[in-house]
C-alpha cells in the first residue's frame, strides 16, 4: 500500500500563503499544514485552520528567515536587534553549531514556540522546521528534549533519494547532490535517536530537493516513483499579490505549486496509481 502526506509549509507567513494553503485544502489534495509561530499572518492561519478543523497542523520551527517568539539578550545573540534571525541558512546554521552560548537561547526560543503553538488551541500534529532547520544537529538534540515534554510523536525526518529526483528533473544537479547528501547523512543521526524514542516519520520525504517548483508536471512524475509505505510531499503553495512571498521567495512557483495541488490530472492520477491520501494522525483524505 502507498500512502501519502502532502503538506504545505509556511502557514502563517503572509495572507498570500494562507489563502494558498486554504485552497489547497478546500478544493485540492492537501492533507495538513504547518504553521509559523513568528510569521506576520500567524492570527489569521490560526482562524482558518478553526474554520477548518479537519486540516491538521504541526509547528513549522523557524529559527532563520523569520522573527523570534522570545525575548534575547546578551552576546552573542540569536536574533539583531529587531528580533530578526539572520536571513542566511549557513550562517546560522555555523552560529548554532560553533556559538555553545547560543544553545540556551535556542533551547529557550524553540520552546517558546512550542508553548505559542499551544496557546491556540489547535492539537500540535508534527514538527518540522523553516529550511529543514529542524534537522541541524543542535536543534535536533534540543527537540529530543522537548518532543517527550510536549507529547509530540511525529517528525519530518527530510531526506531524498537524489537519483529518483533527476530521473524527473535535472535542474540543479550540484546543488540537489550537495542537498541529498548533506540531509541522508543528518537523517542517519536523527533517525534512530526518533525510533528510540518512538517518535514516527514518514519512509521519504520528497519537496526538499524541488522546493518552490513543485509543479504539475513534476508532480505527476513524481508520484509515479513513490515507494510503498508512508511518504510526505511538502509544498509552498500562495497566492498573489502578496510581498511576503516575493520578498522571501521571489524564485518560487507558489501558483504553480498551487496549480498541481488543485490539479484534476494529479487527483487522476493518484486514483490510477492506487495511492491513499492521509494525514499524520492517519485520517484518510476523499481526493477533492
Amino acid at each position: 500500500m502507498k500512502e501519502l502526506i502532502i503538506n504545505a509549509d509556511d502557514f502563517g507567513l503572509s495572507s498570500g500563503a494562507n489563502r494558498g494553503i486554504i485552497r489547497a485544502w478546500q478544493e485540492g489534495i492537501l492533507t495538513s499544514a504547518s504553521l509559523m509561530v513568528g510569521g506576520i499572518a500567524f492570527e489569521e492561519a490560526v482562524s482558518l485552520a478553526k474554520a477548518n478543523p479537519e486540516l491538521q497542523v504541526g509547528l513549522h520551527l523557524t529559527l532563520v528567515q523569520g522573527r523570534a517568539v522570545a525575548k534575547h539578550s546578551g552576546f552573542p545573540t540569536l536574533v539583531d536587534r529587531d528580533g530578526n534571525f539572520t536571513n542566511d541558512p549557513a550562517l546560522a546554521g555555523m552560529r548554532y553549531f560553533f556559538l555553545k552560548p547560543l544553545r540556551k537561547q535556542l533551547t529557550r526560543e524553540i520552546e517558546a514556540q512550542i508553548e505559542k503553538f499551544l496557546t491556540t488551541g489547535l492539537p500540535l500534529s508534527h514538527i518540522d522546521g523553516h529550511l529543514n532547520i529542524h534537522m541541524h544537529p543542535v536543534v535536533f538534540d534540543i527537540l529530543l528534549q522537548l518532543m517527550p515534554k510536549y507529547g509530540i510523536t511525529t517528525f519530518r525526518l527530510s531526506r531524498e533519494r537524489f537519483i529518483d529526483n533527476i530521473a524527473v528533473d535535472r535542474q540543479r544537479l550540484l546543488g540537489k547532490a550537495a542537498d541529498a547528501f548533506i540531509f541522508a547523512s543528518l537523517a542517519k543521526r536523527c533517525r534512530p535517536e526518533l525510533e528510540m524514542r518512538r517518535i514516527s516519520f514518514a519512509g521519504e520525504v520528497k519537496g526538499l530537493l524541488n522546493s518552490g517548483r513543485m509543479t504539475e508536471g513534476y508532480l505527476l512524475k513524481a508520484l509515479e516513483r513513490l515507494q510503498t509505505g508512508l511518504s510526505e510531499i511538502y509544498f509552498h503553495p500562495g497566492s498573489y499579490p502578496c510581498q511576503e512571498l516575493k520578498k522571501w521567495m521571489p524564485d518560487y512557483l507558489h501558483e504553480g505549486e498551487l496549480a498541481a495541488l488543485t490539479s484534476l490530472t494529479v487527483k487522476e492520477k493518484l486514483k490510477t496509481l492506487g495511492i491513499t491520501l492521509r494525514n499524520y494522525r492517519g485520517e484518510k483524505k476523499a481526493y477533492a
